[in-house]
């Protein structure tokens, strides 16, 4: 039996998927639902692994950026992101944390933790306050992804 079939390999799967950029625990939770995993259980794995790179993002990404930024090719992609990144802060220059809260809450492509953690970076919000407003941003985004996903299995079961 391969790993993957067994529920273990399930949940491991939902926690990994979480923790991919875009994908994050939108993605994660109605896998692990999908998968047979209770909506519970999926939520937590989805949360768990969902915040776990933010830290690394918020101390490495400026040094991965400006090592990126030296390459001809990477440079103007490096800008452009930083562009974007910087337009998604609009929210969170306005309104701070709550901000940041709002834009890692709402479970749409383009916001997220990933997302929470670049702003924050290049905004220069220091990870102490950052990370609390970035977790209860992902717990809200994982109760109306779990709400959405309960809502879809009960009206197709």
């Amino acid at each position: 039996m391969a790993i993957l079939e067994t529920m273990a390999g399930r949940a491991l799967l939902t926690f990994l998927m979480a923790m991919a950029p875009v994908v994050e625990l939108r993605g994660a939770i109605p896998y692990g639902v999908a998968a047979g995993l209770p909506l519970w259980t999926a939520y937590w794995l989805a949360v768990v692994g969902n915040l776990l790179p933010v830290p690394v993002i918020m101390l490495l990404v400026r040094q991965v950026f400006a090592w990126l930024r030296r390459g001809a090719w990477w440079g103007p992609k490096i800008a452009a992101l930083e562009r974007r990144a910087h337009l998604k802060g609009r929210i969170v220059t306005k309104y701070r944390l709550p901000g940041l809260i709002l834009l890692v809450a709402i479970p749409l492509p383009g916001t997220g933790a990933w997302t929470g953690a670049l702003v924050a970076t290049l905004l220069d919000i220091r990870m102490k306050a950052a990370l609390p407003a970035i977790t209860v941003g992902v717990l809200i985004a994982g109760v109306l992804t779990s709400l959405i996903t309960g809502g879809v299995v009960h009206l197709f079961s």
